[in-house]
């Protein structure tokens, strides 16, 4: 597990990211999380890693009591078709994690920003946020305008949408 965050956890270092990381037994589900990660101050997230007919790449970054209408993120992110989920093998590939610890700071993997990165307007700012270190036995805790930060700093600048 520490061999999947160290990259991750220098390149945040690298851009000077303030983070706390918390560790917790393997969490697979959001449900699961709310039971086993215990009461780490913050915005919990989700991630949806999403693909459309032409092969263009999302990671939807989401709070993780937020339901998505797939049919609805389609309008908004202009996709060609419903969106799907892309598969575990094209995750692995694209930003270098397993299902269940995907999270936007695997964009250190992607250096050719092939996945756009979308965050949900309803945390930006100061917003204390939750995402995995590149698995699931773990939480950082940053900032949503820092995790912003070091999602410019990666080539990889975030789209902020307003969610229905």
């Amino acid at each position: 597990m520490i061999a999947r965050e160290t990259p991750i956890l220098a390149a945040l270092d690298a851009v000077g990211v303030p983070y706390a990381v918390h560790r917790h037994p393997p969490v697979h589900t959001v449900d699961e999380s709310i039971q086993l990660r215990g009461d780490i101050a913050c915005v919990h997230l989700k991630n949806l890693f999403l693909r459309d007919k032409r092969e263009r790449m999302w990671l939807l970054t989401v709070r993780e009591d937020r339901e998505i209408d797939l049919r609805a993120v389609r309008y908004l992110l202009g996709t060609s078709g419903n969106p799907s989920f892309g598969s575990a093998d094209r995750l692995r590939r694209t930003l270098g994690v397993e299902p269940g610890s995907v999270t936007p700071l695997a964009v250190v993997h992607d250096p050719s920003a092939s996945v756009a990165v979308v965050l949900d307007a309803s945390v930006r700012g100061d917003v204390p946020v939750g995402v995995h270190p590149g698995h699931n036995a773990a939480t950082v805790v940053l900032t949503a305008n820092d995790l912003e930060r070091f999602l410019i700093a990666r080539a990889h600048p975030p789209t902020w949408l307003v969610l229905p």
